[in-house]
C-alpha cells in the first residue's frame, strides 16, 4: 500500500509561506493500481494532541505520529485520459480531497510518463 510520502501539513506550509495559487500533480497513474490510497493529514505528538502545523523542532518532529485519511483507489489505467470528465470517479475524488485540505486548486494532473500526459482540471465546481 502506497501512502503519501509528505504529510500535507507540509505542503500547506509550503502554501502560505510561498503563496501558490495553483498546485501540478504528478504520477496520478502509479496510484492506479492501488485498492486504497492513504493522505497523510496531520501530526499527533507523542501526548496524544493533535498538532495545528508542522513541528518547528526536530526533536519534536522526530516524535510524531502521521496521521492518515484513507480513500478507495480506481483501479484503472489513467495513462490515456486527458480530460478530466474521463477520469473515474475515484480519482477525481482524491484530486478533490487534497484540494479541500490544501486549500489551493490542482490545475494540472500528471497522468502518464510522456509530457502529453496531462489532465487540466476545471477550476469551478465540486464532484
Amino acid at each position: 500500500m502506497r501512502v503519501s510520502r509528505a504529510s500535507l501539513c507540509w505542503r500547506r506550509y509550503a502554501v502560505k509561506i510561498n503563496g501558490l495559487t495553483h498546485l501540478n500533480i504528478t504520477k496520478l497513474d502509479v496510484l492506479s493500481e492501488l485498492d486504497d490510497i492513504k493522505i497523510g493529514v496531520g501530526y499527533k505528538a507523542a501526548d496524544g494532541t493533535m498538532l495545528r502545523s508542522v513541528p518547528a523542532d526536530l526533536e519534536t518532529l522526530e516524535s510524531v505520529e502521521v496521521v492518515y485519511e484513507s480513500m478507495p483507489g480506481w483501479k484503472s489505467d489513467i495513462s490515456g485520459v486527458r480530460s478530466w470528465d474521463d477520469m473515474p470517479l475515484a480519482a477525481k475524488q482524491y484530486v478533490q480531497r487534497i484540494e479541500d485540505l490544501i486549500g489551493v486548486h490542482c490545475k494540472w494532473i500528471g497522468v502518464g510518463p510522456g509530457r502529453d500526459a496531462l489532465v487540466t482540471k476545471p477550476e469551478f465546481g465540486k464532484i
